[in-house]
């Protein structure tokens, strides 16, 4: 284990006792959500249900150390590139939702796109812009904004 597992591991520790109040050896899944958000690590919500499902096949609705580490691990692992990408496109994307609102408008996103990449034609953009703003609201959340960048 390198010295970054180590430190890992920690962190996860540490937010496992935070969250094991009982100091029961387990926490409820429900929380696992939250604890990956105080954690600063964003997460895919289908993923992580699968993940809590195998790690709490009789749905007890707990996990114990073990099953939280395969889980956070999971994320953690996450190649740290990707962690950057994250941080600048949460960072972006602050930037652009200047009221802090969560969302930004379909026509920010059409600056930032078209900042990115200096080849898409408007036609592009409008589609591109279609597809993220499924619902046709004119905005787009930091997910769906994710979403669309990382391609996930």
């Amino acid at each position: 284990m390198s010295g970054d597992d180590d430190q890992k591991m920690a962190i996860i520790r540490k937010a496992f006792q935070m969250f094991d109040t009982t100091k029961s050896g387990f926490i409820e899944t429900i929380k696992i959500a939250t604890i990956l958000n105080t954690m600063g690590q964003l997460f895919d919500e289908s993923e992580l249900n699968n993940l809590i499902t195998k790690n709490d096949p009789d749905r007890t609705g707990q996990v114990n150390f073990d099953g939280f580490c395969d889980i956070a691990n999971h994320f953690l692992e996450e190649d740290q590139d990707d962690d950057q990408t994250q941080q600048e496109l949460k960072e972006a994307f602050r930037l652009y939702d200047r009221e802090g609102n969560g969302y930004i408008t379909t026509g920010t996103l059409k600056e930032i796109l078209a900042a990115l990449d200096d080849n898409l034609t408007s036609r592009d953009l409008d589609g591109i812009i279609a597809e993220i703003d499924t619902d046709g609201s004119g905005t787009v959340d930091f997910d769906e904004f994710m979403e669309m960048m990382t391609g996930d």
